[in-house]
């Protein structure tokens, strides 16, 4: 198995790569992602809604050792990164960042979220810190209100927003 610190180095890279071909290349690979992904946390969503998605979340914050608040009531589930340990690997290493790397969380999961009905207000706050806020709605006009407050909005393959 690869060790985390190269997997995202790896990733970082494959992003570079990518972006410099073109941003549709770059959107069809986080759709990639956003396929795989399904395997993991679609059948949650569909059988337990917002409450599936606290419990995959859970899980990703012990795997990844994630430093994040998680909370889900019945309208929607919040996500506070306080210490991404992905972009902070990326940005501890000998290698330049990715300026967007932040972008592929958003990349991935904003299409499974429009798949399953819900709505994603993902707010990267700054791609240089490692740390987001991401919120998952079940009503629109509360998502579209939500957007108001954030920092640096993400959008995703099928929904552009502002940069």
């Amino acid at each position: 198995m690869i060790p985390s610190d190269h997997f995202t180095r790896l990733y970082n890279e494959v992003f570079k790569f990518l972006e410099s071909k073109g941003q549709e290349d770059l959107e069809l690979y986080w759709l990639e992602i956003s396929k795989n992904q399904e395997k993991h946390i679609l059948d949650l969503i569909q059988t337990k809604g917002l409450q599936g998605m606290y419990e995959y979340w859970s899980v990703i914050e012990e795997e990844e050792n994630c430093e994040l608040d998680l909370m889900v009531d019945d309208d929607h589930l919040e996500l506070h990164m306080h210490g991404c340990p992905s972009l902070a690997k990326v940005l501890d290493n000998d290698a330049e960042p990715m300026k967007r790397y932040c972008d592929h969380c958003a990349g991935w999961i904003g299409p499974i979220m429009d798949k399953t009905g819900y709505h994603l207000v993902y707010d990267a706050i700054s791609r240089t810190e490692p740390r987001c806020v991401m919120r998952i709605f079940k009503d629109k006009a509360q998502a579209r209100e939500a957007e108001k407050s954030v920092e640096l909005l993400m959008g995703w393959p099928g929904k552009k927003t502002r940069d």
